[in-house]
């Protein structure tokens, strides 16, 4: 009967929240729409997600599963992971009416998400497209009503400048699909372009003569931090203990990178892609070493019926907007059957930092997008339909990030050792960036302390560190989800060897966690190790 309950329950609600969820730049959360689907954030819009939010809770903190058995217990509480994301996104953080940079991802991020499944554009695809061309002014002119209200100075100046050229950015999106869509749907997007470039330029100009007199950044606080991390995340640590794993690990990831760094001293620098058909090419023939890797040491299942995780020449009508979020698709639940793709610029001096990596190795990418590809392309096939969404990064992210390392110790890079830099210097910063997201949450920093704080340990340059810290204070939790989701998963691991000696698998544990990897670690290690102590701690924080 629970079960049955949770099912039915948990399949109206993520219905319910794939129609009402807000667009995000990520390429995890991403699911496929309907045609006709533009997010919604009006003040109406909001209130009555507030109302069937309260009728949903309602329904879920009925469905009494305290006799069931364990995964149904879990499957209990993912429902409830997915509502409470629902309340702290509209009465917590508030993006849809303060955060001038998750506006404009609402305005123009959908367009963007509907550019990156390779061709041929479906019908649908190329309405869908049509669609929130027509909409871009109507959702300006909400947008900023929300803002006039209830605005933030640093983010709306943030958006300002990402909107600088953002008219003639869409124009020239819209001319290169050409070919691609169908003629009659082409002079749907002119004829919608010169409106909707209009409301762009005009948001621009709004921001840059309204954004000084909108209020100042506000951390959410340690307490409201906590309760994410309690209700969403499902993450039992204390902030202060993340900051402190994260700080101890930077200061590991710095020693071990210098003293690689050392070690490979004479070795001459790894060298670009020729070119991007170069690169192409060569990233296709190591995605299959890498799946052979996993297979030849042990490590991870490569289900016969799992696609390709490839890389791209970045398409000329995506380029314009690539500044709207990841350029890659990953896939999706309904499209198991595809190979994921990632695009890529061509392998020039100067590219940005992940780009120049994986433009000299492309495996840096594999062991991490590529995890994504997999573990999700995993996860979509689980039989049972709650596993198959997403919930929080920090286990997603979590694989990701230490697959990087694991791979690294498996001796996948021993023919590049270079690229042993590599993975210590994203460890580096990765553990910095928990540092900035937490003690931005908690109000440990400002704004300014956070860019300071790049400058000076990473080091970046003042506007990116800018840029990077406005974002994090909008978002909390994601850019801690990295490294925290990692020590979440080695503690698993370490102590399934612990408890199952001899009789532990490496390959077994990761085809687990691999298919779970949508299950906060807290859960997995309920279900896995019957250990419910970090349940205990979330039920005792609720209580």
């Amino acid at each position: 009967m629970g079960h049955d309950a949770v099912q039915q329950l948990g399949a109206e609600i993520w219905q319910w929240r794939h129609a009402i969820a807000f667009h995000t730049g990520d390429d995890i959360p991403r699911v496929d729409r309907g045609a006709d689907w533009v997010p919604q954030f009006s003040v109406a819009a909001i209130d009555d997600i507030r109302s069937r939010y309260a009728e949903f809770h309602a329904r879920w903190a009925a469905i009494d599963v305290s006799s069931e058995p364990v995964p149904v217990q879990v499957d209990y509480r993912l429902v409830g992971s997915s509502l409470a994301r629902v309340t702290w996104d509209i009465d917590t953080l508030r993006n849809w009416e303060k955060d001038a940079v998750f506006l404009t991802s609402q305005i123009l991020g959908p367009f963007f998400d509907r550019l990156l499944q390779v061709p041929p554009f479906s019908a649908e695809r190329q309405q869908a497209l049509v669609t929130v061309a027509e909409a871009i002014p109507s959702q300006v002119a909400t947008a900023q009503e929300n803002l006039a209200r209830a605005g933030v100075s640093t983010l709306a100046k943030v958006a300002a400048e990402m909107l600088s050229d953002a008219g003639a950015q869409f124009a020239d999106t819209v001319e290169k699909l050409e070919g691609y869509v169908d003629a009659a749907v082409l002079e749907q997007l002119r004829s919608a372009t010169p409106a909707a470039a209009e409301a762009l330029t005009a948001f621009r100009d709004w921001l840059e003569a309204n954004a000084d007199s909108m209020a100042p950044d506000q951390a959410v606080g340690r307490e409201k931090f906590v309760w994410f991390l309690r209700n969403v995340a499902l993450v039992a640590a204390e902030p202060e203990d993340m900051v402190r794993a994260a700080r101890q690990d930077y200061q590991r990831a710095v020693v071990s990178e210098t003293i690689v760094t050392n070690r490979y001293r004479n070795l001459a620098a790894d060298t670009l892609s020729e070119n991007v058909e170069a690169q192409v090419a060569r990233e296709a023939e190591q995605e299959q070493q890498v799946r052979d890797f996993y297979e030849s040491e042990n490590l991870l299942s490569q289900p016969d019926n799992l696609r390709h995780y490839l890389v791209g020449a970045l398409p000329a009508y995506v380029e314009p907007l690539r500044w709207l979020g990841v350029t890659d698709d990953l896939t999706s639940e309904q499209r198991v059957d595809m190979d994921g793709i990632s695009y890529s610029p061509d392998p020039t001096p100067g590219l940005p930092y992940f780009y120049a990596a994986n433009a000299r190795d492309p495996r840096l990418g594999i062991v991490h997008e590529g995890a994504h590809y997999q573990q999700l392309a995993l996860a979509s096939r689980h039989e049972n339909p709650l596993r198959r969404r997403y919930y929080d990064s920090a286990a997603n992210e979590g694989i990701a990030f230490y697959n990087e390392e694991m791979m690294m110790l498996a001796g996948l890079f021993t023919d590049s050792p270079h690229s042993e830099e590599v993975i210590h210097n994203f460890n580096r910063l990765r553990s910095l960036r928990v540092i900035a997201d937490v003690s931005l949450a908690t109000g440990e920093f400002s704004v300014h302390d956070s860019t300071q704080f790049f400058v000076d340990l990473v080091p970046m340059d003042r506007e990116t560190a800018l840029d990077e810290s406005s974002m994090y204070i909008a978002t909390p939790g994601l850019a801690m989800s990295y490294h925290v989701g990692k020590m979440l998963l080695i503690r698993l691991m370490t102590d399934a060897i612990n408890q199952q000696k001899d009789a532990f698998s490496t390959r077994d544990f990761h085809d687990y966690v691999w298919l779970n990897g949508n299950v906060p670690f807290s859960l997995q290690r309920w279900e896995l190790l019957g250990d419910r102590s970090d349940v205990d701690i979330l039920d005792a924080s609720i209580s």
